[in-house]
């Protein structure tokens, strides 16, 4: 979904937009999944990274500007705890427990009109 929104800084707002945000590349250097004995399974992404495209646009009182951004995000750890239990009619349900990510690095690249 876009973002839009507006944030105060020193003499006045500035109001942005971020549209047509896509993930355009995906790189997972290690994942496991391990069972966790009556709780249900965990998942480990270590040292991943991705690539987001994006318009954006941002207006203040004194100037507007838009265009293109790409966001190269690195470092990326995840650890994320599912359970599993069975519903009433005896199927195995899955739902999100935990989940702990940080990152490391993030690169952002601007390009714009002015």
């Amino acid at each position: 979904p876009d973002l839009t929104g507006y944030e105060k800084f020193g003499l006045g707002n500035v109001k942005y937009n971020i549209s047509r945000i896509h993930v355009t590349a995906v790189e997972l250097s290690s994942a496991s999944i391990s069972l966790i004995p009556g709780t249900g399974i965990k998942l480990v992404i270590g040292n991943a990274s991705l690539t987001v495209d994006m318009n954006w646009n941002i207006r203040t009182w004194m100037f507007k500007d838009s265009g293109r951004s790409t966001v190269y995000i690195s470092k990326v750890f995840v650890t994320a705890i599912f359970s599993t239990p069975l519903d009433n009619t005896g199927h195995t349900s899955i739902s999100l427990t935990s989940c702990r990510t940080t990152s490391g690095d993030i690169d952002i690249k601007l390009n714009g009109k002015s």
